[in-house]
């Protein structure tokens, strides 16, 4: 990735100390250098230290004019440059050659590099019998191959990754020091005869004999065994996309029984055998950054349909080291590839840990002996109009950093919220959002969450000065930044920061936007549940302008696991006592045991906090249209009311009941008649859905222009996990766009929770500034 960096012309200057700064360690950039000043004959030295890139070169002006155009122009494909900055050498001798010198370590300001696909020339290699790296699981270059999972510290050599004890042979240590060579200082570098090595075990730990593990492997995973096998970044489970057997058992003993499986294809060819590919999914699915990619799926189809149940699209990637390639080859068919873990649990990565907490999940385990130091999950992203979509951002992505356009005032660690965990630690122009971590919901989770902050603070050298963290006094997060001493703190609410971390990242500033943030729950400021917000918001401050109406939450979380109570609360709430003479199924159905406890509840106020979220309100349609009852993952009826939805059905409800007061009130009575109404005349569920989905944009559109008739406000920003809803997504988008507002979107980071630390960081940076 290269950067745009103004050019300053050199006049009467015989000797330069060039100074970058940028993602420009462990990308070959000090190789580049190198070659560049011997081709226009300058003298001098490169060399590695905390700020990032240190040159000293000596030669005429314009030989040095020379280089530092093609410095900027040929700069390697992984790097990024942030600035170029020049200063004169006076009263120094040249030297007579250029040279290479080793790294100084300092304050470390650089940035880290994510870890990074298998590059052609590698897998070029693996696939060559004349080659010395034929078939070698573990081969990489410059230009890829482990970085963040790897490292310890930095600067980035061999010393302070998990590649230290693995000493190089004379084959490896000679591509190690040339320079012209593009495993130049390859930190992982290795080769057969010196590097890691790959074993196979059975879920007992005891190594299978075989003199192929990987071809061994392929041939379980053929009859139909579960593989566990060690990637980049932590252990992935895998098992044949086509038996429906193998998947059913998965499912069953991962605990994870309707949420889709990830699936890993040998080439783009073999995933177009499943799937639509466009030219920009072929592009993210061959990217450096090698993501999940979720693509609409084609029909009829082989895969098993226990992978993605009900589902119209698969998640789908393509084998990110050469241990994936070699296997995939070996298997000849589309694999189920999904973290490796129980539910809810974080990804496993220690070859010991892995056997203790996998052994009754994998039947085999295919492992090797190259530490992982910090794990990371797969990323998973989408294409929305043309352009990515994150919607978890990890391993490819992580810890590079996210810029900024207005400077961090003081260092700041962000800690993210309850589900979908990352944090973020901020330091001068640079947003270093952490890779996902997961839901806090039990130790294992908070573990790996505050090891991970550890590894950020030691790795970057940011010691944080300011704690931002979420109002909800009883989350796991909020709970560890109020222990921490001798720092700023301040809470930031939830809906708010979604809003602000796509504002930091489109660098609006400090400019008022609408915030429209939708998604399943966040803390109020008045202790109610929100989640359907219409914000007017800057980074310091936020109004809220309108509101969905409260409606109870009857049992609280318990609400969010079973739909149906949402559902029967919206009843109760538009039509009283008189809901049980409705003739619609869902009516009928109901538990009268159950829903009278309910109704007690809902009459006393009795565990039933108020909730405005528009989240619940998707529950609650999917239950009343009879899609689901009760979920095994989050946001589950949702996802499946989308898939519903007639996607030529542009009719709406003509949901406009918004109330004149500060803030405004969208009432619900008007949307959920109308859909009980539809439900009497017979209206098919897909119908139903997508006039569902229709009335939402209709009704974001009306409270937007209200919004922007008393404030004239015409910038709209959208957050929150609803938006990950690509049906509702495109339709309100495009009706905004026609009612000439400017929308934006988060695309670096998740639209959901995944991306908030972003926000409480930006937040936490404004109120910081109220005081300088």
């Amino acid at each position: 990735m290269k950067t745009a960096v103004p050019y300053k012309p050199l006049s009467g200057i015989t000797g330069q100390t060039i100074r970058i700064r940028g993602q420009v360690q462990g990308v070959g950039f000090r190789p580049m250098v190198w070659r560049l000043a011997h081709e226009h004959g300058l003298t001098g030295q490169v060399l590695n230290d905390g700020e990032g890139v240190l040159i000293y070169a000596w030669g005429t002006h314009r030989k040095m004019n020379a280089f530092l155009i093609r410095l900027r122009e040929e700069a390697p494909v992984l790097a990024h440059i942030d600035s170029i900055d020049q200063a004169p050498i006076k009263g120094q001798m040249p030297p007579l050659d250029f040279k290479i010198v080793d790294s100084l370590i300092g304050s470390i300001q650089t940035g880290v590099l994510a870890d990074v696909a298998t590059c052609p020339a590698c897998l070029t290699e693996t696939t060559d019998p004349r080659n010395r790296r034929f078939r070698y699981p573990f081969t990489n270059c410059i230009h890829c191959g482990p970085r963040f999972s790897i490292i310890k510290n930095i600067p980035y050599d061999r010393q302070r990754t998990t590649m230290e004890n693995f000493l190089m042979c004379s084959d490896c240590v000679e591509e190690y020091r040339d320079p012209k060579n593009r495993r130049f200082h390859a930190q992982p570098n290795a080769c057969p005869n010196c590097g890691p090595k790959v074993q196979l075990l059975d879920n007992k730990g005891r190594r299978m004999a075989s003199s192929n593990p990987i071809a061994e492997a392929a041939v379980l995973l053929g009859q139909g065994f579960i593989v566990a096998l060690k990637g980049m970044g932590g252990f992935q489970l895998a098992c044949s996309g086509m038996n429906n057997d193998a998947v059913g058992r998965l499912r069953k003993r991962k605990h994870r029984w309707d949420k889709p499986f990830a699936m890993m294809a040998e080439d783009v060819h073999q995933v177009r055998g499943w799937c639509h590919v466009g030219l920009e999914e072929e592009s993210l699915l061959t990217s450096a950054m090698n993501p999940i990619v979720l693509l609409q799926k084609k029909d009829p189809s082989a895969i098993a349909e226990s992978v993605a149940p009900g589902q119209q699209n698969l998640g789908v990637m393509l084998p990110g080291t050469p241990l994936h390639h070699l296997l995939m080859r070996e298997v000849e068919e589309i694999l189920v590839m999904t973290s490796g873990n129980v539910s809810d649990e974080p990804i496993a990565y220690g070859d010991t840990e892995a056997l203790d907490r996998l052994a009754g999940i994998a039947d085999y385990f295919l492992i090797h002996n190259r530490p992982i130091h910090m794990r990371t999950d797969d990323s998973v992203c989408r294409i929305f109009r043309g352009k990515p979509l994150m919607i978890r951002r990890s391993r490819g992505y992580s810890p590079s950093p996210i810029k900024m356009s207005e400077p961090f005032i003081k260092s700041i660690l962000a800690c993210g919220g309850h589900l979908k965990n990352t944090f973020c630690l901020g330091r001068g122009h640079s947003a270093h959002v952490s890779h996902h971590i997961g839901d806090l919901e039990n130790y294992e989770s908070l573990t790996s969450f505050k090891e991970g902050i550890e590894h950020f603070i030691n790795l970057l050298e940011i010691q944080p000065e300011v704690v931002a963290f979420d109002l909800h006094p009883d989350i796991l997060s909020t709970q560890y930044a109020r222990q921490l001493k001798g720092v700023e703190k301040i809470a930031v609410q939830h809906h708010h920061a979604h809003i602000a971390a796509c504002m930091a990242e489109h660098g609006l500033k400090n400019e008022k936007v609408i915030g429209v943030a939708f998604d399943g729950s966040g803390y109020g400021t008045d202790g109610a549940v929100w989640g359907g917000e219409f914000l007017l918001a800057d980074f310091r401050d936020f109004v809220r302008a309108a509101h969905l109406e409260y409606t109870p939450l009857p049992g609280g979380s318990a609400a969010i696991r079973e739909p149906w109570r949402c559902a029967a609360a919206c009843l109760h709430h538009v039509y009283g006592n008189d809901m049980a003479a409705l003739n619609i199924d869902f009516v009928k159905k109901l538990d009268q045991g159950r829903w009278k406890l309910l109704q007690k509840m809902i009459t006393k106020n009795q565990n039933c906090p108020p909730s405005s979220s528009m989240g619940r309100l998707f529950d609650a349609v999917a239950s009343l249209l009879g899609v689901r009852d009760v979920i095994t993952y989050e946001g589950q009826a949702a996802v499946e009311l989308e898939q519903l939805a007639d996607q030529a059905c542009h009719e709406s409800y003509g949901w406009d009941d918004v109330t004149q007061d500060s803030p405004m009130i969208v009432r619900l009575q008007t949307l959920i008649v109308a859909v009980v109404e539809d439900i009497l005349r017979g209206t098919s569920a897909s119908k139903i859905s997508a006039r569902f989905h229709n009335s939402v944009a209709d009704m974001t559109v009306s409270v937007c222009n209200r919004i922007e008739q008393t404030t004239g406000l015409r910038q709209v920003v959208l957050g929150g996990g609803v938006f990950q809803n690509i049906f509702l997504l495109n339709r309100l988008v495009t009706r905004l766009e026609e009612s000439k507002f400017r929308v934006h979107i988060p695309r670096q980071v998740p639209v959901n929770d995944g991306g908030i630390s972003l926000g409480q960081a930006a937040i936490a940076n404004a109120r910081c500034g109220k005081h300088v």
